[in-house]
């Protein structure tokens, strides 16, 4: 009788059960014990491969119990040599104990068929069928953006568009464990086998995997209290010109923007931004390249992405720096490690495409404040891009200026200051800057009182009068500030046509009213 021995991939990938299903195989299938106490710790240890393997040997078990011709055996034998035998080691003793016996080997890693032949092992190297369709791609239809299965609960999904979504059940029965297992054992079995995906993240009651195009999380008890599956799915591949951002924005990101922050809050679309960004910059011909986890962005081919999971910052770094890339997106800036890679590829040249979870655009700068030194803020990032319902929302510049801190006085308080402009229209927006040992981020606000005062009535009829000879009425606009201060907007066309007199007499009033006057250009 033919002795078959298959190894933990032929296993957890199905091939053997396959084979027998078929008819492709007959004799005496032969599992090694240290095998089923393998998948045993890894399933206690909360990883769904082992689970998978258990399930597999459970199903397999039942399969030949219930045709002819075919036999299962499981066998506690250690070949000749060998002595202590650890479990992750199990397939290295099953290729010796197939040479001893001289026995088949079924296998469907590449590596151990490759061993296998080197060796004089028989071996039958099986690769998985490629599916059409997946169990867990039939929750999806085309306005899906991710699906949320659970154990004991009917299955919902959400969708929409980025911002504009509803959670809604799709089904009207709740999901078993036995279902869950089956959709997890053919998600490792497709993950295995298919060169488009990845196993990113594998802990104790988590995995995540990124296939084909779906990122797929899997939590299992004691992390969450039942066996979940969530798997999103981008549900537009958007190009920059499909942004409608205003020409300036784009003369900004082509010559002159090198540090880039995308943000906003989660499902906004921040990734889809950079996605198209990504391509843009790839379509001037700049080289690019990603840093992710998991690598779930859709790029060209031209685009190498990089994960973060598999190497360590320094090992980024110095790839990196090797491969001198134009522009580098990181996606998904989380910890402190990833700000300081960040900061450091920038700061070596690297043009650099941040994206990092924040409710409001000033939130993510704060991210980088105790990170990196207050002064080199703005030469990390020029540009902040705020991601609200799939749109740019809100664009800032940073630059930074010594100056009177906005609500200090004394003039001796002088200091560098980090400030944040609206870039679309040049009005700063906040302030950043050291006061004794503290940071401080302070927001300026343009404060117009609804009815004015008679006193500041006064000031503004007379700004009027003595401009109206040389400005016409409709192109100035006064302010008052709560902070005795006048601002008098001027439209820049005209502002060249006040004669100097006039700001004398402009001064005159301001020590007249106890106020400071200041002539600004109006921003068009």
């Amino acid at each position: 009788m033919e002795i078959y021995i298959p190894d933990t991939t032929a296993i957890s990938r199905g091939v053997v059960k396959r084979l027998v299903s078929k008819g492709l195989i007959r004799g005496k299938i032969v599992v090694h014990s240290l095998m089923v106490r393998y998948f045993e710790k890894l399933a206690r240890d909360g990883h769904s491969l082992g689970h998978v393997g258990l399930e597999e040997l459970r199903s397999l078990r039942e399969l030949c119990d219930s045709l002819e011709g075919v036999v299962i055996e499981y066998s506690r034998e250690i070949p000749k040599g060998c002595r202590i035998i650890e479990l992750e080691d199990v397939d290295d003793m099953i290729r010796e104990l197939a040479l001893e016996w001289n026995a088949t080997l079924i296998t469907s890693d590449n590596t151990q068929q490759k061993a296998c032949l080197a060796m004089g092992v028989k071996v039958l190297h099986v690769k998985n069928e490629g599916r059409e369709r997946l169990k867990i791609e039939e929750f999806f239809d085309g306005n899906t953006m991710s699906i949320h299965l659970k154990e004991g609960v009917v299955p919902y999904a959400k969708k929409g568009v980025p911002g504009k979504w509803t959670y809604m059940p799709i089904d009207e029965r709740p999901l078993t464990r036995e279902e869950l297992e089956e959709i997890i054992r053919e998600i490792f079995e497709e993950t295995r086998n298919s060169s488009n995906a990845f196993i990113e993240v594998e802990r104790p009651g988590s995995t995540i995997i990124q296939l084909k195009n779906y990122r797929i999380v899997i939590t299992r008890p004691p992390l969450s209290d039942g066996l979940e599956i969530t798997a999103v799915r981008p549900i537009a591949k958007l190009k920059l010109e499909d942004y409608n951002l205003p020409r300036i924005l784009l003369k900004r990101l082509e010559l002159r923007a090198e540090g880039i922050l995308i943000a906003g809050a989660p499902g906004m679309g921040k990734t889809t931004f950079a996605q198209a960004l990504a391509e843009y910059y790839r379509s001037l011909g700049k080289v690019i390249k990603t840093i992710e986890s998991p690598r779930d962005m859709q790029l060209s081919e031209e685009i190498t992405q990089y994960s973060k999971t598999y190497a360590t910052s320094e090992e980024l770094h110095d790839v990196l720096l090797l491969s001198r890339p134009d522009y580098t997106v990181f996606d998904e800036m989380r910890d402190t490690k990833d700000f300081e890679l960040y900061a450091d590829l920038r700061l070596a040249g690297v043009g650099m495409i941040g994206v990092v979870h924040a409710t409001s655009p000033i939130d993510a700068i704060q991210r980088f404040i105790g990170r990196v030194e207050l002064g080199m803020i703005p030469s990390i990032i020029d540009t902040v891009i705020f991601i609200k319902y799939g749109r740019v929302d809100k664009v800032y510049e940073l630059e930074t200026v010594v100056k009177i801190p906005h609500g200090l006085r004394e003039a001796d308080l002088a200091r560098p200051v980090v400030v944040i402009r609206d870039f679309l229209t040049g009005e700063p927006e906040y302030e950043i800057y050291v006061f004794g040992e503290r940071t401080f981020v302070v927001p300026i606000k343009r404060k117009v009182p609804k009815r004015l005062s008679d006193r500041e009535w006064r000031i503004k009829n007379e700004v009027e009068k003595i401009l109206r000879k040389y400005v016409p009425l409709e192109e100035i606009e006064v302010e008052m500030l709560e902070e005795n201060k006048t601002i008098i907007y001027v439209s820049p066309e005209v502002i060249s046509f006040i004669p100097s007199k006039s700001y004398k007499k402009l001064r005159k009033l301001g020590k007249k009213y106890g106020v400071e006057v200041e002539v600004r250009p109006r921003r068009l």
